[in-house]
């Protein structure tokens, strides 16, 4: 295992105005929101879960995104309700939220 059980990227670039971009969807509010979710949940730190803001992951066209490693696992989400499915089925229970997977 690396220093993280697993590592979630929120892509939260902001493209020039009328392109299409994750922070157009409140990606760095719902970053913060899923950090607070984590922490509160006990499940940051070493050996544990980490979530980080990542630059374009090129995947504007399909919402906005993020991307849980190790496995790799793309999703999309609209809501804090999709992030709290998305710790509560993966980053707690392990499994992929099949409607959200990008």
């Amino acid at each position: 295992m690396g220093f993280y059980q697993r590592h979630v990227f929120f892509c939260c670039n902001q493209r020039a105005p009328g392109e299409a971009c994750c922070n157009n969807h409140g990606s760095k509010d719902l970053r913060d929101y899923c950090k607070d979710r984590v922490k509160a949940l006990k499940l940051n730190g070493h050996g544990k879960v980490r979530i980080n803001s990542a630059g374009c992951l090129d995947r504007c066209d399909q919402g906005p995104c993020i991307v849980v490693y190790p496995e790799g696992v793309w999703y999309t989400y609209v809501d804090k309700e999709d992030i709290d499915e998305i710790v509560e089925e993966h980053l707690v229970n392990g499994r992929v939220v099949e409607r959200l997977r990008i």
